[in-house]
């Protein structure tokens, strides 16, 4: 039995309407455009370059060499001792006035712009109190809401665990 083509049904093609289809990506391009939010930077990124060294830049001087800051912790993970060199501390702000006339402040000259302190903190240390080392080294606010920059490059010691 043969089966013949009957001019209807050579027919049914389906034609793609591309217009509908155009207007729904414009219609979403636009979309995104419109909607689209440039985000702000975040954090302080305070860089600063090095000069171009010229005949008077002198090369010969090292880095200064880190503030070491050790913190001893005692059984509970409580702050048992603060010290900074061989020189033994009772408060944080103890150390941060030491600190303080050590590197200077950003009100007038001092070594804060090339300062660079580690933390040396025992591993069983409550977060905390190294929060708290970490804004005795770094600043101060004071009374009057003004903040005063001291050392802003901090680095941690590895840690050790206590045997």
């Amino acid at each position: 039995m043969k089966i013949r083509k009957s001019a209807a049904a050579g027919n049914d093609k389906v034609d793609m309407q591309m217009t509908p289809m155009i207007d729904i990506v414009f219609q979403l391009l636009t979309f995104f455009v419109m909607s689209f939010k440039i985000v702000t930077q975040e954090g302080d990124f305070n860089i600063k370059m090095p000069l171009v060294a010229g005949p008077s830049a002198s090369a010969d001087e090292p880095p200064l060499p880190p503030i070491r800051i050790r913190l001893t912790a005692n059984d509970q993970g409580g702050l048992a001792g603060i010290q900074m060199g061989e020189r033994p501390f009772k408060k944080f702000s103890e150390l941060n006035e030491a600190i303080m006339q050590m590197v200077g402040t950003d009100e007038g000259p001092g070594l804060r712009s090339e300062a660079e302190a580690e933390i040396d903190a025992d591993y069983n240390l409550h977060y905390s109190e190294v929060v708290q080392a970490i804004t005795a080294i770094s600043g101060q606010v004071t009374p009057d809401g003004h903040i005063v920059k001291l050392i802003e490059k901090l680095k941690f010691a590895p840690p050790k665990e206590s045997q």
